[in-house]
């Protein structure tokens, strides 16, 4: 045999043996199968030996930028495929015989294999595959010629009823549907006879509908039997409804694909997805495959979603033109852009999903990162800001006024500020710092120099509740400061006001802007309504800036006379440091992790579901005290309407039969802001004992009266989420307290993300611990508004974020405008995506 196989199965044992870490081998297992790989091929290997070769390569190529998870998959199947072309027994246990399981079996459980065997339940064996496991599909050459930006309503297949029902998920053309890309996979992949299923596990089958019945539950309810069978025998197939069934009729061929479950004391199939037989002699769409599962709504159910998007991916994801350059793509091994987009839609295994996902995920990290590179020489070039010198006088006078010590990492924020306000460059700063770490009061210094140098400052907040609570806490500042003697030999003078959308006599408030009279003003959006005018803007604030649209900081900025104000932002969402260039990459970034002396920390308690009578014993305890409290609802699914509607069941359950003798709050994303505004108001006021929220609870709300906050379904949220959650209690002088309700169905990660959370309050340590849990998704759970979203690449891919970063350098210092002819299609893309997407303004 031209193969060394032995000494590949001995590294990749060796590999399993350390747990997929990637340091058997000097520079990497990549490394060892290039090497492998050179010294096969000059022995002139057998066609199937050659096969094997190429399929190891494909498969171990990224090896370095895989999950632990996908590695030990890659491993397990090469592993599989080298007993196979050695003619050995493979390496997995023999298979129970498919029985169902006695009444003490967990029914979440797979069955469990022998101990000594190195693959999981999971692990699927597969034969080395006849051509490479990533092949050219057909689609590469264009079919069907057609503008993408083609409206679905003129796609064949689609029509205008359905077309008006994806407009509503924001699909409106061919491009919008290739980019639909699915949040996850079923894998039903593993086709199985009847008589190999095991209780369990996801599995599909090939079979003939023999019967169909309708029998009745006792609870008066009607189910739908199916029998189908094969030529090992026969399966059951339980649906609860008659629609459910609609054709699968005696005598028709289907593949079923589901989770192998228990019935009547036997192995059945609950509610399979199922499709026409006659699919698998061309291409599978709903079964017996790794089949997507997309976002919808109510409007439009997931299978013609599925429908809808396979069609388009196979007519026309042939003609989407790829826009990075071929050396880049060469250099490190990415995917071209068709075969990407086929592949992660419909993978032809886990592998090719994740050379694909890879190729996408670069693509999102790399055109983010020349949109930011673009954005900040546009700042660059922009008309330059009134340099605003600070009084060195001043400054230690308004230390020493302040009622307590700055921390160091204040003190360097407020001078990296101060430092830019020096420049005639605007300054675009963000101050990144944890619930409670005074981020406010470096915004106070800059606000003093800015009046101080005889212009306006404004501050801009994304809620009334949280305006009010910035203008009362400066006006008590600067207030006080300024009845001080010094202060008024120099003829300062501070005059604060709140222009919001609840305030009366807003004409009067816009003259004395427009007039200079008053020099800092504090309010929500109605700072950039069209009556505001200022005098002699110089420094404009914007307080957890992501929650403003880009429009809305433009249209703020740009009240300015002849020249840009400087701009500082300020945000408590802790981000990774490996990630803040990239989120942050055309602002300097000021960070506050110290925390002032003397702040309680907030205790937090992880609670099983037994005992959740005791966590509403001791809210009870708490509000007997006169305090208050917050019950969080789990994130039901990616919809306001279904999180609203558990929200207001909770909120009733909870005033009806546990607490009938408090008042309780209501507050969901459903509500106008005005409305959300007026509960937070009524809360703060104490009208309300105890607030039920879902997870649109405002970051920044100051309730020193709320010193306990109950999180439902807590394992469903992630720490970042959590952490600002506990941040809403503690702000008061009280101790306060954190309770961490898990749920039933409490996953291994749960638990690890409520250990965590539990043992620590700093906010960054929490950050990297989330960056190394985190699946792919978007940042921080939530939109970063202003930065284009990301519908592939996800938190935990900081190496290729990191790659993508140096490459978008490396490509904007040889062609900063993109004008190269080779850079045509790269830098239309960029203008897309950042024109219609999005801007870090």
């Amino acid at each position: 045999m031209a193969l060394d196989l032995e000494k590949l199965e001995k590294i990749l044992r060796l590999e399993a043996n350390d747990q997929y870490r990637d340091r058997i081998v000097v520079r990497g297992l990549a490394a060892f199968i290039g090497n492998w790989t050179s010294a096969a091929l000059k022995n002139n290997p057998t066609p199937r030996e050659a096969r094997l070769v190429e399929w190891v390569v494909a498969i171990l190529t990224n090896y370095a930028d895989f999950s632990p998870e996908l590695r030990q998959q890659a491993i397990e199947e090469i592993l599989a495929g080298v007993a196979k072309l050695t003619g050995e027994k493979s390496t997995s246990a023999p298979k129970p015989a498919a029985t169902p399981p006695s009444k003490t079996t967990r029914p979440t459980d797979s069955v469990i294999l022998n101990s000594a065997s190195p693959l999981p339940p999971t692990a699927k064996v597969t034969e080395i595959p006849p051509e490479p496991p990533i092949p050219i599909r057909k689609s590469a050459t264009p079919s069907v010629k057609i503008d993408l930006a083609t409206p679905l309503i003129e796609v064949k297949g689609i029509g205008p009823t359905y077309a008006q029902r994806l407009e509503l998920l924001g699909l409106r053309t061919i491009n919008d549907m290739l980019y639909r890309f699915p949040f996850r996979h079923e894998d039903f992949s593993s086709f199985k006879k009847i008589n190999e299923l095991l209780f369990g596990r996801t599995e599909s089958v090939l079979v003939t509908v023999l019967d169909k019945t309708g029998v009745r539950t006792k609870g008066g309810k009607e189910l739908i039997e199916v029998t189908v069978s094969d030529d090992t025998g026969r399966l059951l197939c339980v649906f609860f409804n008659q629609y459910m069934t609609h054709g699968l009729r005696p005598g028709v061929k289907v593949v079923l694909s589901g989770r192998v479950e228990q019935w009547k004391n036997q192995i059945c199939f609950k509610s399979p997805t199922f499709e026409s037989a006659e699919s698998a002699e061309t291409d599978l769409t709903h079964t017996g495959r790794m089949v997507p599962v997309y976002h919808t709504s109510e409007a439009l159910k997931l299978q013609i979603l599925r429908r809808f998007i396979k069609l388009c991916v196979d007519r026309y994801a042939a003609n989407l033109p790829e826009h990075l350059p071929a050396d880049l793509r060469q250099l490190h091994k990415l995917m071209d852009l068709v075969q990407a987009v086929e592949e992660y839609h419909y993978p032809t295994n886990r592998v090719s999903k994740e050379v694909a996902r890879r190729r996408l995920a670069f693509d999102e990290f790399f055109l983010i990162q020349l949109g930011v590179l673009l954005k900040r020489k546009e700042w660059e070039n922009e008309r330059l800001a009134a340099p605003i010198k600070a009084n060195p006088e001043l400054l230690e006078e308004w230390y020493a006024h302040l009622p307590f010590k700055l921390t160091d990492d204040q003190s360097r924020s407020i001078n990296d500020v101060l430092a830019d306000l020096a420049k005639d460059l605007p300054m675009r700063r963000m101050i990144q710092g944890d619930v409670g770490s005074g981020k406010t009061m470096v915004a106070a210094t800059a606000l003093l120099m800015t009046v101080a140098a005889g212009f306006q400052g404004a501050l801009m907040a994304p809620t009334q509740i949280l305006a009010e609570q910035h203008y009362q806490g400066l006006s008590r500042l600067f207030e006080s400061f300024g009845m001080k003697e010094t202060v008024l030999q120099r003829g300062l003078y501070f005059r604060l006001t709140l222009l919001t959308g609840n305030v009366k006599k807003k004409d009067i408030i816009y003259r004395q802007i427009r007039q200079g009279e008053v020099n800092i003003v504090i309010g929500t959006q109605a700072l950039i309504q069209g009556g505001v005018e200022f005098e002699k803007l110089g420094l404009v604030i914007t307080d957890e800036q992501h929650r403003f649209g880009v429009m809305q900081r433009s249209t703020l900025k740009s009240k300015g006379e002849q020249t840009n104000p400087h701009v500082l932002s300020m945000t408590a969402t802790p981000i990774p440091r490996s990630l803040s260039l990239t989120v942050y990459g055309d602002l300097d970034l000021s960070v506050i992790e110290q925390m002032p002396p003397g702040r309680i920390p907030i205790r937090t308690k992880w609670v099983l579901p037994d005992d959740r009578d005791k966590a509403y014993n001791f809210i009870r305890k708490e509000i007997k005290k006169e305090r208050q409290a917050f019950v969080i609802c789990p994130l039901v699914e990616e919809s306001e309407k279904i999180e609203a509607r558990a929200a207001i069941a909770e909120h009733e359950r909870l005033q009806r039969d546990v607490y009938p003798d408090l008042k309780l709050g209501l507050l969901h994303g459903r509500m106008k802001p005005s409305e959300k505004d007026q509960i937070m108001s009524d809360f703060r006021d104490k009208k309300y004992d105890i607030l039920v929220s879902t997870s649109v609870i405002e970051v920044g709300i100051d309730i020193p009266n709320a010193t306990v906050i109950l999180i439902e379904g807590a394992d469903r949220f992630g720490l970042a989420q959590l952490h600002q959650f506990r941040g809403r209690v503690g702000r008061g002088q009280y101790p306060s307290y954190c309770l961490l309700l898990a749920t039933d169905e409490l996953s291994e990660e749960g638990q690890k993300r409520l250990k965590i959370i539990e043992d620590t309050n700093n906010g960054f340590v929490l950050a990297e611990e989330d960056l190394k849990l985190r699946g792919p998704g978007e940042f921080f759970g939530t939109r970063q508004s202003g930065l284009p979203n990301l519908r592939v690449a996800g938190i935990g891919d900081t190496r290729l974020l990191e790659l993508a970063r140096e490459e978008a350098t490396a490509l904007f210092e040889l062609d900063p405008t993109l004008s190269n002819p080779e850079h045509t299609l790269l830098a239309d893309k960029v203008a897309k995506l950042w024109n219609v997407e999005g801007d870090l303004s």
